[in-house]
């Protein structure tokens, strides 16, 4: 379709002049409420002398603080909020929190430049011999500090128009103590007032992250170093490498950072051949992470029964049940002539669903509808029903008592499950709850009580939906007995760990649940999953693998699609018509077809192209009182159009404005004859039409283009099944 008609987009909520500020100083009061007691001096004098400041060079120095990087040109600093750019520099560089670039900023200041920039520095500096215009940018930068000063770059004179942050620990340090986490600006402030982020609603009042300076100092460290390496030099990785050995014992908070550190460090160190220092590395870490790789680097280096003795260690005090099947896996393998692992194992034996290869985008719907063909109530649930039944169950647990604990607004995932002492905390009330799984009208009555006064109540655990009761339906009337509470009483236990990595299909009919993981020729089983499915079958449910062979299935349903539109873009343009035709083994069984009155003037240009009138979409109905019964043609078929992405993308956007999804799994004709059919001087359906015989006569309406595509699907069909 042409398109004849352009709309401007909407435009995103406009904030008020100086919310980068306003923003700033919100955090600052924050921290200042709820830390003042921890805070240093140096963060004292930082605070008072940025409230020193005038307005206008807070502004600036905000604006600053928001922008990646440390050197900034300041030319492109023009903001409304800053009166006068070159004063508030003044102002800044006199209170030490801006200066020129030195030496130590080389790096940050080239990075700034463009790559011609960079070319005519070291052309000038006559420092280019061998340097190529198609190098990258990096390699450049690496180039002009090899082979040029940084007084040559970036000296007295070449200095002038560019200004380098400073100061920023300590403000690095104020905004790790407010998120919790390394972050160099206040973009989540931004994005709340915009409406695209939501904050909690639990509480209004929060709770101090730490209560001891050497805690948040020690907590500050590491992931200031975690959020570092990725910058470092190989020099400078080896060099925090050799200090490891010399840290402090960590405190209970920072000793999840530090493992995380050493893993990273050791994998650093692992890629650059040096096996032995990061086996040293991963020995001082407590993590499984550290552990496996401890275990693999001795059996590399031929130490056996060192090995041998780590792994039962490993069994009889497992870090998480992650580390225990790998260290039963590799025990198995290594000393007990198993040749395979466990996953392997299990990928082997896993059973064959054989689905169309027009399932390749979206296998587990495809698997969804081939058991449902075998009696079975399917869901692709994944995650989705176990985490909405943990969050239901457990509301008034987590939700209304100190577990509850959060540190800012924009903090979502309550303290006692972030922090593991959930189950702890609150056993008896936990496995009071739990108790009600054994009477499934009960407990289906507390979570539609909990769903009634809660609806909408913004939560990590889960999403809500219309339909999420039902959903839940299968586990707590099918599950075997016991097993649905021992299964969320590990989640209780270790909700970071066991909230994910849930099979992604359940199946239900009569008394009868299965929950099945779906893997393609290249899907690997990652570890969480493979927990969970020890955890799922030690519980007493029936849980298996299932792997996809990809088949050209004749008794696949197709739905062969065609639309007629206002014009060429789907959020700006309407469907006039529709027309689509049913296939199965090769025959059409049914066909569906409508015009639609689009709510808006079809283009003279389009009445032209497909004959369409005003008058005719005038008395037909709006897409909305269609929609379901298209959607009731389509069942669980494939959506086939010639050239899909613009019958689809259309059709999902009109699904999109009632608030209705609409996904399938796609096959375009169009493309189709391109793979199988090479060589063809046009792929336009009424060139392919006239080159393979198929009837076309009445081109640009809708039920005659979806009858021509079929017969292209045909042909296309025969050659996937040809030997």
């Amino acid at each position: 379709m042409p398109d004849d008609m352009t709309e401007a987009r909407v435009r995103p909520k406009d904030l008020p002049t100086g919310y980068h500020l306003a923003h700033f100083r919100e955090m600052l009061s924050f921290v200042e409420r709820l830390y003042g007691g921890i805070l240093s001096q140096t963060e004292r004098a930082w605070i008072a002398d940025f409230r020193a400041l005038d307005t206008n060079a807070q502004s600036l120095f905000v604006r600053m603080a928001n922008r990646k990087g440390s050197v900034f040109r300041t030319g492109h600093f023009d903001y409304a909020d800053v009166d006068d750019v070159d004063l508030r520099l003044v102002d800044l560089t006199a209170s030490g929190f801006v200066s020129p670039p030195l030496e130590k900023d080389y790096g940050a200041a080239l990075a700034i430049l463009s790559k011609d920039e960079l070319l005519d520095l070291l052309a000038e500096n006559h420092a280019d011999e061998g340097v190529r215009k198609s190098w990258t940018k990096p390699n450049v930068i690496a180039a002009a500090r090899e082979r040029m000063a940084f007084a040559e770059c970036f000296g007295e004179a070449r200095g002038a128009g560019f200004a380098a942050q400073r100061r920023k620990r300590p403000l690095r340090y104020l905004l790790y103590l407010y998120f919790g986490r390394m972050t160099d600006g206040l973009t989540s402030f931004a994005m709340r007032d915009l409406g695209l982020v939501r904050t909690n609603s639990f509480r209004s009042e929060f709770e101090a992250r730490f209560a001891e300076r050497a805690e948040a100092e020690e907590t500050f460290r590491y992931a200031e170093r975690i959020a570092w390496l990725d910058r470092c030099e190989t020099s400078q990785i080896e060099a925090m490498a050799r200090e490891a050995s010399v840290w402090p014992t960590p405190c209970e908070t920072a000793a999840p950072l530090r493992d995380t550190l050493l893993h990273a460090l050791g994998r650093h160190l692992e890629k650059s051949g040096d096996a032995e220092p990061a086996r040293r590395l991963y020995a001082l870490g407590a993590s499984p992470e550290c552990g496996e790789r401890e275990v693999r680097l001795a059996w590399a280096a031929g130490e056996k029964e060192a090995v041998r003795e780590r792994l039962e260690s490993m069994i009889a005090s497992p870090g998480s049940d992650g580390e225990a099947l790998f260290a039963q896996d590799f025990l198995a393998r290594k000393f007990g002539g198993k040749r395979t692992s466990l996953i392997t194992d299990m990928l082997r034996e896993a059973p064959t669903v054989a689905l169309d290869e027009s399932n390749r985008a979206s296998p587990e719907k495809g698997a969804v509808a081939w058991f449902e063909r075998k009696g079975w109530t399917a869901d692709h649930a994944e995650n989705i029903p176990w985490r909405t039944l943990f969050g239901l169950l457990f509301w008034g647990i987590i939700y209304d008592g100190d577990t509850a604990r959060l540190h800012n607004a924009f903090e979502r995932m309550p303290g006692a499950l972030r922090d593991g002492t959930f189950y702890i905390t609150h056993r008896d009330a936990i496995e009071a709850r739990l108790a009600l799984l054994d009477r499934p009208d009960t407990a289906m009555a507390t979570l539609l009580t909990t769903i009634t006064e809660r609806y909408g109540t913004l939560t990590p655990l889960f999403r809500w939906y219309p339909d999420m009761i039902e959903r839940l339906r299968p586990l707590l009337y099918h599950a075997p007995k016991n097993a649905l509470a021992a299964v969320l009483r590990a989640m209780a236990s270790d909700y970071r760990n066991r909230k994910d990595g849930f099979p992604d299909l359940i199946l239900h009919r009569e008394d009868a649940l299965r929950l099945i993981e779906i893997k393609t020729e290249n899907d690997q089983i990652r570890r969480n999953q493979l927990v969970q499915l020890e955890l799922l079958r030690e519980a007493g449910f029936d849980v298996e693998i299932n792997r996809i062979a990809w088949i050209v299935d004749p008794d696949q349903t197709y739905v062969v699609v065609d639309i007629e539109t206002t014009g060429g873009r789907a959020p700006f343009h309407r469907v006039t018509e529709i027309g689509a035709v049913k296939m199965r083994g090769g025959e059409v069984v049914d066909r569906w077809q409508s015009l639609v009155n689009p709510e808006r003037s079809i283009p003279a240009t389009i009445t032209r192209l497909t004959g369409i009138t005003n008058e005719m979409v005038a008395d037909a109905p709006v897409f909305a009182d269609v929609a379901d019964e298209f959607a009731e043609f389509m069942g669980d078929a494939i959506f086939v159009a010639h050239n899909v992405r613009f019958d689809y993308g259309f059709l999902s956007a009109e699904f999109g404005r009632l608030e209705k999804r609409f996904r399938y799994p796609t096959l375009c004709t169009c493309q189709s004859m391109r793979k199988l059919f090479k060589g063809l001087p046009s792929y336009s359906l009424k060139n392919l039409c006239h080159h393979f015989g198929v009837p076309l006569e009445s081109h640009h309406r809708a039920l005659c283009d979806a009858e021509a595509a079929a017969g292209l699907l045909l042909k296309i069909n025969e050659r996937r099944m040809a030997p």
